[in-house]
């Protein structure tokens, strides 16, 4: 005996093309703002790098060069910690994305599962209440897995964020240090 009819098993096969379907699309989604992403730092790299040549080619000694060179230093390590944040925030919000699908995919299985029990409660034989009492107990414990799973994922992305925030402000303040010591060095 089947514990599905054939239109529960269409119906959930149905639904799973459906739940496939919708994570391509996110996937697709992320990459694609990835690569418009990368095209637009590629174009903007090509003309910046136009630039700086036409003024590099116009330096008449080395101490301008250095000048040049210092003026040049924090706006590209701006322009780098801008690229990756974007970076960053795509694929959070891809993540983010993916585990709301997760999430929503392991409640319809638990309220599955748990209507599963349930059946197996009432029609279950004269004796078998351990049984379902292992059961329900089982489910309970993988529900509470599943949180702490949820719950040390969400800490991880976050703990992740705050310390590239952390390593991009100390990376900035290092290169604001840099090109200010770069500048008094080639006022000298």
């Amino acid at each position: 005996m089947s514990l599905l009819s054939p239109e529960q098993i269409a119906a959930t096969q149905k639904a799973n093309l459906d739940t496939s379907q919708g994570l391509a699309n996110t996937a697709l989604e992320g990459f694609q703002k990835l690569v418009g992403l990368n095209l637009q730092a590629v174009k903007s790299m090509l003309f910046e790098n136009q630039d700086t040549a036409r003024n590099a080619l116009s330096v008449k000694d080395p101490q301008e060069l250095a000048v040049l060179q210092a003026r040049l230093m924090q706006p590209a390590a701006e322009k780098i910690q801008s690229y990756s944040r974007q970076a960053f925030a795509i694929v959070a919000e891809t993540q983010t994305e993916f585990a709301k699908v997760a999430e929503a995919q392991y409640e319809a299985y638990n309220r599955r599962v748990q209507a599963l029990i349930d059946n197996l409660a009432q029609s279950a034989p004269v004796g078998s209440e351990a049984t379902i009492a292992a059961l329900k107990s089982t489910m309970t414990a993988t529900d509470t897995f599943y949180e702490t799973v949820q719950r040390t994922t969400r800490h991880a992305v976050e703990v992740t964020e705050s310390n590239f925030n952390a390593a991009a402000a100390a990376a900035s303040k290092a290169t604001q240090q840099a090109v200010e010591q770069a500048s008094r060095a080639a006022k000298k």
